[in-house]
């Protein structure tokens, strides 16, 4: 599939860090050797260093920020994975509810980090869930009394009817949760100054150092073209990107793509009509629509195909098409920006993480399904605690079974269509379409 996403996008043109760091040319030892440049990698690594494992090499094989964590919507939302109940026979119910609790952590462990590292990653409070018809009004209804009861604190508040406007200034819904524990984020300056902390305390960065060999054992040896790395732990954290390196890990997810685009600066009168918030939404849908307010008067607004997989011919007005659905004065705004790329997604669309088989000192995380902005920050918490040495909510997130995708290559466009097809089907009994 050919998609440029190297080039230049909204997030590229707008970073605040211009961060370099150079190829790994020597070989060195480290206590782990963590593949990948993006939320995942530098999340653990930061994580680690803060428990005073400051011995960490992260190898990038282009630059930081390249995969999902450079091109993804910014959208600060609750949630770990699509359906928490879609692994309820895998927890139990006492699993269950500690997911429910893990699963609202995420946005303050990014305001806490902003915070902590003075991070300018333009991080603005305010998130909106929006219906299309009563029966998804009546699963935002649910989901005011799960938000309410898991962060009480929060100012979380359900408008229906002509109340929606005083969130999102569209004429399509009928419902809008608004949660202000939510929010947006510039997602690669996130990512950035969450690097720059991380090699503060002692974290080596490599870029331009894609790995060609790993040989296991006791000790983990990763070879780049120029240098390699001798570690007691290792991490896969590639997502979408590790083509195969570790076949164990690499059929068990299955890569779809998203679009996006960002509008030229807009007067303040029609950010003031698109949202009193200057916040972040996205409908409820199994394929939803995604969009936000930039600090600079933009929208950003993406999403992905609905129920077939193909890749549209011009997704900037492929996607200013669904943006005029819902925001119909928006139809002729100049685009600026327009770029998209794959995402790997699990089976039950729930990120996973574990050891490979027989390799308790290798780990891996992968498969956000599209949801990995706030996810990767809770994820990579507890998988850190695993890569020391255990806890039980690394157990718990362990435990989930991965199912092998067969012919995820050869069969991809089928088995993705499959896959939305089966999503929409079950969004449907679950109040989401």
């Amino acid at each position: 599939m050919n998609i440029k996403i190297d080039a230049l996008n909204y997030y590229g043109a707008t970073k605040k860090y211009h961060l370099h760091f150079p190829p790994l040319q020597e070989d060195i030892e480290a206590d782990v050797v963590i593949i990948g440049g993006g939320f995942s990698g530098i999340n653990t690594a930061l994580e680690l260093a803060e428990q005073g494992v400051t011995n960490v090499v992260v190898l990038e094989a282009r630059h930081l920020g390249y995969g999902g964590t450079g091109r993804n919507g910014g959208q600060v939302m609750a949630g770990i994975g699509h359906d928490i109940e879609a692994v309820k026979k895998h927890v139990g119910p006492q699993g269950l509810q500690s997911l429910f609790t893990i699963a609202n952590l995420g946005a303050g462990i990014i305001r806490e980090r902003i915070k902590k590292y003075q991070i300018d990653a333009d991080f603005v409070p305010g998130y909106g869930y929006l219906a299309y018809n009563a029966r998804q009004l009546k699963t935002l209804q649910q989901w005011e009394k799960e938000f309410k009861q898991a962060t009480p604190e929060e100012d979380i508040a359900l408008y229906t009817g002509s109340e929606v406007q005083q969130v999102v200034g569209s004429p399509v819904y009928c419902g809008a949760l608004k949660h202000m524990g939510g929010g947006q984020i510039h997602s690669l300056n996130m990512l950035l100054g969450s690097a720059k902390a991380a090699a503060s305390l002692g974290v080596k960065i490599f870029e331009s150092s894609p790995v060609v060999e790993v040989e296991y054992g006791k000790t983990v040896r990763v070879r780049t073209a120029m240098g390699s790395v001798r570690a007691a732990k290792m991490l896969w954290a590639c997502d979408s990107f590790l083509n195969g390196l570790e076949p164990e890990i690499y059929r068990k997810t299955l890569v779809t793509y998203s679009y996006q685009i960002a509008t030229a600066p807009l007067p303040d009168e029609v950010i003031e009509r698109i949202s009193p918030l200057r916040g972040a939404f996205s409908d409820i849908r199994p394929v939803i629509n995604y969009y936000r307010i930039t600090r600079e008067n933009r929208l950003l607004f993406g999403s992905a195909t609905r129920f077939v997989e193909y890749t549209p011919s011009d997704f900037a007005n492929w996607n200013r098409t669904l943006m005029g659905q819902v925001l119909p004065y928006l139809k002729e705004v100049k685009i600026d920006f327009a770029w998209g790329g794959p995402m790997a997604c699990s089976a039950n669309l729930f990120p996973q993480i574990g050891t490979l088989r027989e390799r308790s000192n290798v780990f891996y995380v992968q498969g956000y399904s599209g949801f990995g902005v706030t996810p990767s920050h809770i994820v990579c918490k507890i998988l850190a605690e695993g890569i020391l040495g255990g806890s039980e909510r690394y157990r718990l997130l362990s435990s989930i079974p991965h199912a092998t995708i067969r012919g995820r290559d050869s069969l991809r466009p089928l088995l993705v269509t499959a896959g939305k097809l089966m999503h929409q089907t079950s969004g449907f009994w679950k109040g989401r379409s």
